[in-house]
């Protein structure tokens, strides 16, 4: 299964996602250094986000992407 590298820009009026994907890569660590080189070379007030997902097809990553996660359940001694 593929590593898919996504630039997600978030539009901040509707908080819509817009996916481009970026590049796709077989091996584990060529997709991290290129991801990390992305994140490093943007501006700091640029409101694009790089994310490496691991996924069997390119619809099921953008699947997982756009599906909001559960918010953690704090603990007491959390707080």
């Amino acid at each position: 299964m593929p590593y898919y590298i996504y630039k997600i820009i978030t539009d901040n009026e509707s908080s819509a996602k817009q996916l481009e994907l970026a590049s796709e890569y077989e091996n584990f660590k060529a997709a991290k250094r290129e991801v990390r080189n992305m994140r490093a070379s943007q501006l700091a007030d640029d409101d694009i986000v790089y994310k490496m997902i691991f996924a069997e097809n390119q619809p099921e990553a953008e699947q997982r992407l756009l599906t909001p996660r559960e918010q953690p359940i704090l603990k007491e001694w959390e707080k």
